[in-house]
């Protein structure tokens, strides 16, 4: 009878952190509105799709991606598929760029993932408010989007740092 071991147990668990990540933070709707900070939050699964989807050497698929954004919906009590075309636009959008750049940098990205948040976040507003006739708050909309765009580089070195000295992967 063979048996996992202790080591590839762990490796296993570890080579799976970014779809535990996401999974975790659709269920606690994570971005930071528990801190009673009015005017600090930031969107955790944005920076995770955008660069699970751009280096696309992170085993998180379409479908664990669709999945977490039908949860998210659940979870926050909008409507249903909502959340998950929100993310499956983040996901075309970084594959497009990854599929368009010859030499990737964190300043491209960066730009871009700006663009791609703001394009995500509008179309989502559009749905919300004009089929849904949910209500969204201008101000904390905008301050999301500033702080997920302020906190990308970090995530961006974090998941760098995961991916060379954790799991063992080289930069794409």
């Amino acid at each position: 009878m063979t048996g996992i071991s202790k080591q590839s147990l762990i490796k296993i668990i570890l080579s799976n952190v970014p779809i535990i990540l996401l999974f975790i933070s659709v269920l606690n709707e994570f971005d930071l509105n528990y801190l009673d900070s009015k005017y600090f939050s930031f969107n955790f699964v944005y920076i995770l799709i955008f660069y699970c989807s751009l280096k696309k050497n992170i085993n998180l698929g379409y479908g664990l991606i669709f999945l977490a954004g039908i949860i998210n919906d659940v979870v926050t009590n909008i409507p249903i598929g909502l959340s998950s075309l929100g993310y499956l636009l983040i996901c075309v959008s970084a594959a497009y760029l990854r599929t368009i750049t010859l030499r990737p940098s964190l300043l491209k990205d960066w730009i871009y993932f700006l663009l791609t948040i703001l394009v995500v976040n509008s179309f989502i507003y559009i749905l919300s408010t004009l089929f849904f006739l949910l209500s969204i708050e201008y101000f904390d909309l905008l301050i999301n989007i500033f702080f997920t765009f302020l906190l990308y580089p970090i995530f961006y070195y974090l998941f760098e740092t995961y991916q060379k000295k954790i799991i063992g992967i080289p930069n794409v």
